[in-house]
């Protein structure tokens, strides 16, 4: 396993915490960003803890509550148009739509892979930083052992509610990420074959 591909794996580990915790989340939870972060995650613990929901026969039912919840906090258009970077403004609309819808349900099935792997993280919150629409939410993912991972959340004002579109793991962001992975692909043969992969993974 490459380097990148360990530090991948590595990032999708971590930030799932951040992403299950979104299944609790409902729209009147909308208001400050350091509010939303600190109340879902407090949340996503509380669950992962769960002895009930523990169970191998129980994953089924945390990954439908994570599906149901996440399109309601997640950027989820902003997220794939970050992704697929310049090569965005080259799809058509119906393209961009079936994109969008396609890095979803990627994003659903990678991290609904991790969901059994909590092991007692705890989290520590830093500085909100606010700039107009957009703000960053600054935490500490806190490992049993100790170890310390630092994870920035970026979010964005989208009709009034605060969703989030990015995440930053040890200095790497995730969208862009996989805007490396997916430019390399489009680069070194195409788009859709890009699309196939993508259909690949999500099975």
């Amino acid at each position: 396993m490459t380097r990148m591909r360990q530090k991948t794996r590595r990032i999708e580990i971590y930030v799932f915490t951040f992403m299950f915790s979104l299944a609790s989340l409902t729209s009147a939870n909308a208001g400050a960003p350091l509010d939303l972060v600190r109340t879902t995650v407090d949340r996503a613990i509380q669950i992962l803890k769960d002895p009930k929901l523990s169970s191998p026969d129980k994953k089924k039912e945390r990954v439908d509550r994570l599906r149901e919840a996440l399109a309601a906090v997640f950027d989820y258009e902003e997220m794939a148009k970050r992704a697929l970077g310049p090569h965005w403004r080259q799809r058509t609309p119906a393209e961009q739509e079936e994109f969008v819808k396609l890095f979803r349900d990627f994003l659903e099935r990678v991290y609904s892979e991790k969901i059994g792997l909590y092991g007692g993280e705890k989290v520590r919150f830093g500085r909100e930083v606010m700039d107009s629409e957009f703000a960053q939410v600054e935490s500490t993912i806190i490992q049993p052992k100790g170890e310390e991972i630092a994870v920035v959340y970026k979010l964005r004002q989208v009709n009034g509610q605060w969703k989030v579109y990015d995440a930053i793991v040890e200095n790497i962001s995730i969208v862009n990420n996989y805007r490396s992975q997916f430019d390399r692909v489009i680069s070194s043969s195409s788009y859709e074959e890009l699309v196939k992969r993508l259909r690949e993974k999500v099975g």
